[in-house]
């Protein structure tokens, strides 16, 4: 009997079979399985000595995934200084591969393999994400590209996600209220800063999708991959997303020393190397909450993969409180004595 697939998860040396066929790079000696989250990761070791990483992309809510501008981003980046993971062409000069799986074609994309160590909770490593970050804002300013894109606005970042969650098998009629009021909250709120600064968002960007290198001159520079997500949309948004990672996910979390003292850093860097106005700072707190109604909305929106458990009905509950809480959150911003924004 013939069965609907989902999503399937090929082997390795599949992938190295798919890559060695169809891109001009040689042999293909070794591969690993590197990790399957919201796409399937794979390391592929060539026969002269280099490592490329491929990206099988999954079924995402927010749509297909906008490869032509996210290899013209890496690009641009590339040729204007920054350290990024480019994006490698097939042996016929398309950015991707459309893969045939028992699902129907999913899109193959290979990058180059970067070296470095993670940016952990050393402070120049956390400085040197902070200036690397603000060092792909500046230069994205002048990049020019007409391939189709994410923009992360409140659409895609809250509005959309808000509606996946709703429509979660696992949500409930008392529940659902409480997140609409809350994320119309947060809409309002976000509104009334008024014209916020924009970039082009790396869309991600939580200290773990990127690496700190040393390089001769003992500068440490931060060099940054996974960018699935770039897209034009807030600078608070982006300048979030760290924060969003560093704060408990407990609804009586409060942030540790340890946790202001990465986000100093990290601040501190960033704005030595690009200034950040006023109401982008004061934004960055409401978006911390918003990073988490799109992170729980991409979980909503992918049942057929996941399952519905990936969110049962209790850990939404506890969503419920913890974002009612982040409603409140006060965020350290950068300045000798970290002096405190209230979103209030």
């Amino acid at each position: 009997m013939d069965m609907e697939i989902a999503q399937s998860t090929p082997t390795a040396a599949a992938i190295a079979n798919v890559v060695q066929a169809n891109y001009a790079l040689g042999e293909v000696v070794t591969s690993e399985f590197l990790r399957r989250s919201f796409n399937h990761v794979y390391r592929l070791n060539l026969a002269n000595g280099r490592s490329v990483v491929a990206r099988l992309s999954a079924e995402r809510p927010r749509g297909e995934p906008m490869l032509q501008f996210e290899a013209d981003v890496l690009q641009h980046l590339s040729t204007h200084g920054c350290a990024v993971a480019n994006s490698l062409p097939t042996s016929s000069g398309e950015v991707a591969l459309r893969v045939k799986m028992p699902e129907g074609e999913r899109a193959l994309m290979l990058f180059e393999h970067l070296k470095g160590e993670p940016t952990s909770d050393v402070p120049d490593n956390i400085q040197a994400f902070g200036r690397g970050l603000a060092r792909l804002h500046a230069a994205a300013e002048s990049l020019q590209s007409n391939a189709r894109h994410y923009t992360l606005d409140l659409d895609h970042l809250l509005l959309r996600p808000l509606q996946q969650l709703l429509r979660a098998a696992t949500m409930t009629t008392e529940l659902r209220p409480q997140f609409e009021a809350l994320g119309q909250r947060l809409h309002d709120r976000i509104l009334s800063f008024g014209d916020l600064t924009q970039v082009l968002c790396h869309g991600d960007a939580h200290g773990d999708n990127n690496f700190i290198a040393l390089r001769e001159t003992g500068e440490r520079e931060a060099v940054f991959f996974d960018f699935d997500d770039t897209g034009p949309g807030y600078l608070a948004f982006e300048l979030a997303v760290y924060p969003w990672v560093l704060h408990p996910r407990t609804v009586d979390g409060v942030w540790s020393e340890k946790a202001i003292a990465r986000l100093g850093h990290f601040f501190s860097a960033y704005s030595e190397a690009r200034a950040v106005a006023q109401a982008d700072l004061a934004a960055i707190a409401p978006f911390v909450a918003v990073r988490q109604i799109w992170l729980l909305g991409e979980y909503a929106g992918r049942v057929s993969t996941l399952g519905s458990q990936a969110m049962p009905t209790d850990y939404l509950q506890r969503q419920a409180k913890l974002l009612q809480q982040w409603e409140r959150l006060e965020l350290p911003v950068p300045g000798g004595t970290l002096p405190k924004i209230s979103i209030l």
